[in-house]
C-alpha cells in the first residue's frame, strides 16, 4: 500500500482525495495546509488521517511515499523540488511552474533523483474522447492538417479574485485566464498536435480593472513544429460559464468539437463513417469528482501515477512534459509583453 499525502487542501484537493480513495493501492492519510481546518476536514474523511501545517515536516515522515501538490502557483516549484529531494514521488497540479526558474528548479531536482516518479496534472489527456481524437489524427485519415482554432470562454468574477489574494497577481498566480483556466486546452493542443515552435500574442484586462494585474482575455497565433498553424482565443470574462470550441481543418475533413464532443463533421461519406467510428468511445462512464469541467481524468491520471510508482516506470505525463505546457504559457506572456514572435523553450 502506497501512503499518499496532499499538500494544499483547498478547492482541488477533494478531487485528489476522491481519486486516491478509489485506487486499491493508494492510502491517502497525510494532509497539509497553512489553515489547519482545511487539512482537518479532509483528514476526517479517511481512517487514521494525519494533519500538518508545515509541508517540510510532513515530507520528513518515513511512512509517506507520494504527494499531490495542490497549493498556489507560486509555491509549486519549491514544494515539488523539496518533495523530490526528500525521496517522495510527486504529482503537481497545474501550472507546474509559475516561472521558468520554477521549472528549472523542479526539473533539476528530478534529474538528481531519477528513482522518484514525478508528474504534472493534465487530466484531460486521460479522457477517452481526447485519446480517440489523438489516435484518429495519427492514423492519417483526416489528411494533411491545415489549421486549428481553439476558442475558450468562462466566467471568473471580481469576487472570485478577491476571495484568494494570490489570484490575479503576477507574483502569486503568474497570469490570468491563460495560466489558470485555458492551460488545460493548451496542453490538449500539444497532446493532439505535438510541440510548438513559436507564438505571437496580444492580451488585455477588459473587465477586471482595479481588481487584477493580469489578463482576463488573450488571443494568439502558434506555429507548431510540424508546420500546423493554430489560433487561440481565451477569456474568463464571458457570459458562458465554461465552454470550449475546437475546429480542425484538414485536407480530407473538417471537424468541430464543443466541450470536447463532436458537433460538426464534413467529409466524404466513406471517410465520415470511418471518422465517426474512430471517435466512438466505449469506455465505461467514470465518476466526476469535483466541478463538472474537471472531467473524469483526475482519477485515471492518479491511477497511472500510482502504477508508475509500483512498476518503477515513467508516468504517462512526465514532469518535463508538463513543464513544456507551462513553457507554452510563458512564451505567450513574453510575446504579449514584447509584441514579437517568441520561440518556445523545450525541456
Amino acid at each position: 500500500m502506497i501512503k499518499c499525502g496532499i499538500i494544499g487542501c483547498g478547492v482541488i484537493s477533494p478531487t485528489h482525495l476522491a481519486g486516491y480513495k478509489s485506487i486499491a493501492d493508494a492510502d491517502p492519510v497525510f494532509f497539509c495546509d497553512l489553515i489547519p481546518a482545511r487539512a482537518e476536514k479532509l483528514a476526517s474523511q479517511v481512517s487514521g488521517g494525519r494533519c500538518f501545517t508545515d509541508y517540510r515536516q510532513m515530507l520528513n515522515d518515513p511512512e509517506l511515499s507520494a504527494v499531490s501538490v495542490c497549493t498556489d502557483h507560486a509555491s509549486h516549484g519549491e514544494i515539488v523540488a523539496a518533495a523530490i529531494s526528500a525521496g517522495k514521488h510527486v504529482i503537481c497540479e497545474k501550472v507546474s511552474g509559475r516561472t521558468a526558474e520554477d521549472l528549472e528548479l523542479m526539473l533539476k531536482s528530478a534529474a538528481e533523483h531519477p528513482e522518484v516518479v514525478a508528474s504534472g496534472i493534465f487530466q484531460h489527456r486521460f479522457n477517452p474522447g481526447n485519446i480517440a481524437l489523438k489516435n484518429l489524427i495519427a492514423s492519417g485519415l483526416l489528411g494533411k492538417l491545415l489549421t486549428v482554432n481553439l476558442n475558450f470562454a468562462c466566467l471568473r468574477t471580481n469576487a472570485y479574485y478577491e476571495n484568494d489574494p494570490w489570484r490575479g497577481t503576477v507574483a502569486g498566480e503568474g497570469g490570468g485566464v491563460l495560466i489558470n483556466q485555458a492551460i488545460h486546452f493548451l496542453d490538449q493542443l500539444r497532446f493532439l498536435f505535438g510541440d510548438v515552435r513559436r507564438v505571437a500574442a496580444l492580451s488585455g484586462n477588459l473587465t477586471h480593472q482595479g481588481v487584477i494585474e493580469v489578463e482576463d482575455t488573450v488571443a494568439f497565433t502558434a506555429e507548431f513544429t510540424g508546420g500546423l498553424m493554430v489560433t487561440v482565443n481565451a477569456t474568463n470574462s464571458a457570459f458562458a460559464k465554461w465552454r470550449s470550441a475546437l475546429t480542425i481543418c484538414a485536407a480530407r475533413a473538417q471537424l468541430e468539437f464543443i466541450d470536447e464532443k463532436l458537433t460538426y463533421l464534413d467529409a466524404a461519406d466513406s471517410d465520415a463513417a470511418a471518422i465517426r467510428n474512430a471517435l466512438e468511445c466505449n469506455a465505461d462512464p467514470a465518476e466526476v469528482h469535483g466541478k463538472t469541467y474537471y472531467g473524469t481524468g483526475h482519477t485515471a491520471q492518479l491511477a497511472d501515477f500510482i502504477d508508475a510508482i509500483k512498476d518503477k516506470r515513467m508516468p504517462q505525463v512526465t514532469l518535463a512534459d508538463a513543464a513544456n505546457s507551462a513553457a507554452f504559457v510563458h512564451a505567450v506572456y513574453e510575446s504579449c509583453a514584447t509584441g514579437s514572435w517568441v520561440e518556445l523553450r523545450h525541456f
